[in-house]
């Protein structure tokens, strides 16, 4: 059984930076295609950035420029770091585990808030 498991959230002022990272456990993580959700309250749940297995990536309109995602296989970890915040990048912020066959993985969330 696959595990999710995000950190790194907390509170920043406008203009900061974190960096989030998600550990997975179970399957074998390499293959898998990875991704950072987000949601904030009263939206729905949007995709951030993702990487492929093969390390390709892409970004959200909002978020280009400012949030760079990587892995290291080597330690089971997809990472997003976040430049530049700005308030309307608060959110609970979701890892997302896709394996080759579709299926999907999701972790308890961790929350980010930018304070102007």
């Amino acid at each position: 059984q696959v595990q999710l498991v995000e950190s790194g959230g907390g509170l920043v002022q406008a203009g900061g930076s974190l960096k989030l990272s998600c550990v997975a456990s179970g399957g074998v993580f390499s293959i898998n295609h990875m991704g950072w959700y987000r949601q904030a309250p009263g939206k729905q749940r949007e995709l951030v950035a993702a990487i492929s297995s093969s390390s390709s990536t892409n970004y959200a309109d909002s978020v280009k420029g400012r949030f760079t995602i990587s892995r290291d296989n080597a330690k089971n970890t997809v990472y997003l770091q976040m430049n530049s915040l700005k308030p309307e990048d608060t959110a609970v912020y979701y890892c997302n585990l896709r394996t080759p066959l579709g299926r999907e993985y999701w972790g308890k969330g961790t929350l980010v808030t930018v304070s102007s």
